[in-house]
C-alpha cells in the first residue's frame, strides 16, 4: 500500500507542476513496455542477473566457511581480522578499477571485483553467528544421544540461520549494486551498460525504465525466495 501511495503521489505531483525532469509513472510503465517489446531490457536484464547470481554464490561459497572459520579459530581470527577490516573499507570502485587493470574488461574481472568487495561483508556476519552459538544446547544433544546430522540440522543452523538470512538479504542488495557500477565502467552489455548510454543522452525516462525494472526483479526474488525461506527456517520462532 505505501508503494502504491508512492506511485500515486509522484503521478499527481507530475500531473500538477509538470517537471521537466521527472517523468510520470504512466510513461515509465510504457518505456519499460517498449524496452521488453523490442528486446533490449530483457537481454540487459538476462545478462545483469546472470552476474549478480554468480557473484552472490561465489561470495557466499567462499564468505560462509571462512566466517564460521574465524568465529571458531582464536589464530584465525587474529590473522585475517585486520586483513577483513582492510578490505571492508576499500571503496568498490577502486577494487572494481584494479580488477579491470589486471585482469582486463572482461568477465571474469567483473565477477572477481564484486566477489572481493561482498566477500568481508559476509564473513563479518557469519563471524559473529557462529560466535554466538548456544554450546551448552548442543552440549544437551550429545547427553541426550541425538546424531551429529540430527543436531546440526535442529539445533546448531536454527541458531545460525537469521545470520545467514542477514547475509542473504545484505549480499543481494550489495552485489547488484555493485554489479551495476561494473558494468557501467567495463562491460557491453548489462543494466549498468545501459544506464550509462541513457546517462549520456540524459534519458532520464529510460534511466528510470531499466530502475523500476531491475527493482521489480529483486522484490520478486525477495518475496518468493528469501522470504519463503525465512518463513521454512524460522518456524520455530513462532
Amino acid at each position: 500500500m505505501s508503494f502504491l501511495g508512492l506511485l500515486v503521489f509522484w503521478q499527481a505531483t507530475v500531473m500538477y507542476w509538470q517537471p521537466e525532469m521527472l517523468p510520470s509513472p504512466y510513461v515509465i510503465s510504457l518505456r519499460i513496455w517498449q524496452e521488453t517489446i523490442n528486446g533490449s531490457l530483457l537481454a540487459n536484464l538476462l545478462a545483469t542477473l546472470q552476474r549478480v547470481g554468480l557473484s552472490f554464490v561465489l561470495a557466499m561459497a567462499l564468505g560462509v566457511p571462512l566466517g564460521l572459520w574465524m568465529a571458531y579459530s582464536r589464530r584465525a581470527d587474529l590473522l585475517l581480522d585486520g586483513i577483513v577490516t582492510v578490505f571492508m573499507n576499500i571503496p568498490a570502485l577502486v577494487v572494481i578499477i584494479l580488477c579491470f587493470l589486471w585482469l582486463g574488461l572482461n568477465e571474469l574481472a567483473t565477477v572477481a571485483a564484486v566477489v572481493i568487495n561482498k566477500i568481508p561483508v559476509i564473513v563479518v556476519t557469519l563471524r559473529e553467528g557462529g560466535k554466538a552459538i548456544d554450546f551448552k544446547l548442543m552440549a544437551v544433544a550429545k547427553a541426550f544421544n541425538i546424531s551429529r546430522w540430527r543436531t546440526l540440522l535442529k539445533v546448531y543452523l536454527p541458531q545460525l540461520y537469521p545470520y545467514l538470512l542477514a547475509a542473504t538479504r545484505s549480499g543481494l542488495a550489495l552485489v547488484w549494486k555493485i554489479v551495476l557500477v561494473a558494468e557501467l565502467m567495463g562491460c557491453s552489455d548489462g543494466v549498468g551498460f545501459q544506464l550509462g548510454i541513457y546517462f549520456q543522452y540524459f534519458d532520464i525516462g529510460g534511466i528510470l525504465a531499466y530502475t523500476f525494472a531491475f527493482v521489480g526483479i529483486v522484490l520478486l526474488l525477495d518475496g518468493c525466495v528469501i522470504r519463503r525461506w525465512e518463513n521454512a527456517v524460522m518456524r520455530w520462532r513462532l
